[in-house]
C-alpha cells in the first residue's frame, strides 16, 4: 500500500474557529494567475470578474446572519478581508470561507463561458486560504490599513508574481 504525506493544516490547531471573533483572510487565485483586474496609479481597477468576487464577498453577510464583514480589498490575484464571526449561530470561518470560493468558482465558470473572461487552469483559487486571528484593537487597526492601502504597494506586494 502506499504511503501519502499527510498535508499540513494551516489552522491554528486546537483553535475553534466557530467562536466569536474576528479574522483576517487571504485568498489566492490558482498560480496567481491576474484574474480580477489591474492596478492604476496605485488604484484597483475591477474587471468585470474582480466586481463579481467583490459582490460575492459582500454577499457573506446576507448568506450567514452572524457574520459581518470590515473592510476588504480585492486585488489582481488575491482577495484580503476581515471577517467577524459572531457566537450565536456558531457558524465557522472555514464554513463561510468553503461557501465564498464555492461560490464564486461556479461564477467565475459562468463568466468564464458567457462573457470570454480569461479560462482558469483546474481551480480557481488555490487549496485553503490564510487566515490570521485578530486578537487586539491594535492588531485589527493595523491590518485594516495594511488591507486599505495594499493597491498602492502592489509593486512590492509578495503575491504580485505569477507561480509556475
Amino acid at each position: 500500500m502506499m504511503s501519502y504525506r499527510r498535508r499540513k493544516s494551516p489552522r491554528l490547531q486546537g483553535y475553534d474557529y466557530s467562536q466569536h471573533g474576528t479574522y483576517f483572510v487571504t485568498v489566492c487565485v490558482q498560480y496567481r494567475q491576474w484574474l480580477f483586474g489591474e492596478i492604476i496609479d496605485e488604484q484597483m481597477r475591477l474587471s468585470p470578474a474582480g466586481q463579481m468576487i467583490d459582490r460575492c464577498w459582500e454577499r457573506i453577510q446576507k448568506r450567514f446572519a452572524s457574520v459581518e464583514l470590515d473592510c476588504s480589498v480585492v486585488m489582481p490575484n488575491h482577495i484580503h478581508g476581515i471577517v467577524v464571526l459572531q457566537n450565536d449561530l456558531k457558524v465557522s470561518l472555514p464554513e463561510v470561507m468553503h461557501w465564498f470560493k464555492t461560490i464564486t468558482t461556479i461564477e467565475y465558470t459562468q463568466g468564464v463561458s458567457g462573457n470570454g473572461w480569461t479560462s482558469f487552469e483546474g481551480k480557481l483559487w488555490q487549496r485553503s486560504y490564510h487566515d490570521h486571528i485578530i486578537r487586539d484593537e491594535a492588531d485589527l487597526r493595523r491590518i485594516q490599513e495594511y488591507v486599505l492601502y495594499n493597491p498602492r504597494r502592489w509593486q512590492d506586494d509578495r503575491l504580485r508574481e505569477v507561480e509556475r
